[in-house]
């Protein structure tokens, strides 16, 4: 068995460290994919379903709140809000405080919409955690969250 130099190491780490960034990617991609041809019978996209969410979770956010909260443009942001409004899957009012701000709140149809879109979202994790013995999906957990630390700690 030759040993390997600290250089050899490195770059072999970089392979390893690009293949599992690259993995990520593709499983996010996959998921998405997956979740949009899903629920495309539903009429509703994932970017959609997102924004429902964070109303369900941050009801009468205006507009701008949503974008930052959905972590889009406020274009972007607009052009769903107006296509959710359109479908009935939200109301909007004028804020109580501020006249000129539209604030947005789910109707009954957009729960409905929501609660579809987590039964079509368990059934993809499900198969994607398929065959994953719980104390391996423990690991990949502490993995990420270290991976996610390593990117957000200050410094």
């Amino acid at each position: 068995m030759t040993k390997r130099t600290a250089g050899e190491f490195e770059n072999e780490l970089d392979e390893d460290e690009r293949r599992v960034t690259k993995l990520m990617k593709r499983i996010m991609t996959e998921f998405r994919a997956r979740m949009n041809e899903r629920l495309q019978p539903y009429g509703v996209t994932t970017a959609q379903v997102r924004l429902l969410g964070t109303i369900r979770h941050a009801p009468g956010s205006s507009g701008a709140q949503l974008s930052r909260l959905c972590e889009i443009t406020p274009q972007s942001a607009q052009a769903l809000i107006q296509r959710a409004e359109e479908a009935g899957w939200i109301v909007r009012e004028k804020d109580q405080v501020n006249d000129r701000i539209l604030t947005a709140t789910l109707t009954p149809e957009g729960e409905k919409i929501l609660k579809t879109a987590d039964r079509v979202l368990r059934s993809i994790e499900s198969k994607l955690w398929q065959d994953i013995p719980p104390q391996k999906l423990a690991a990949v957990i502490k993995v990420l969250e270290t991976c996610l630390g390593n990117l957000t700690e200050e410094g």
